[in-house]
């Protein structure tokens, strides 16, 4: 998704990384574990650290998919359409956390408003 927010080809992550386009394909499918290193190498060719890809450790990977499954495919096909892709990468460029929270809140309150 990072990958996708910053407009980057997989190409152009496969070069940074020094590997193939097919191998980055492979990382992003799951078919193929990233090492420690390569993790490392992949938070810097996308300007994280490699907390990033942790972040909410306290709730399980699996769940969070199964969020999107419940919501049915419009969140997915919402991240995956062009204005979720645009509201994924202005959003990533916030790089304050309480501004990211606060509109966060803007955001539910909004929709809560609306019910």
């Amino acid at each position: 998704m990072r990958r996708r927010i910053l407009g980057m080809s997989q190409t152009r992550l496969a070069e940074g990384l020094n590997v193939t386009f097919q191998q980055v394909q492979k990382y992003e499918k799951g078919a193929n574990r990233v090492g420690a290193s390569r993790l490392q190498s992949v938070a810097n060719c996308l300007d994280v650290p490699v907390s990033y890809f942790f972040e909410d450790a306290s709730v399980p990977p699996e769940t969070i998919g199964e969020e999107i499954i419940a919501a049915g495919n419009g969140l997915a096909g919402f991240l995956a359409s062009g204005e979720g892709i645009e509201l994924n990468r202005a959003f990533a460029k916030i790089k304050d956390a309480r501004t990211r929270l606060r509109i966060i809140s803007l955001v539910k309150s909004l929709v809560g408003s609306s019910s």
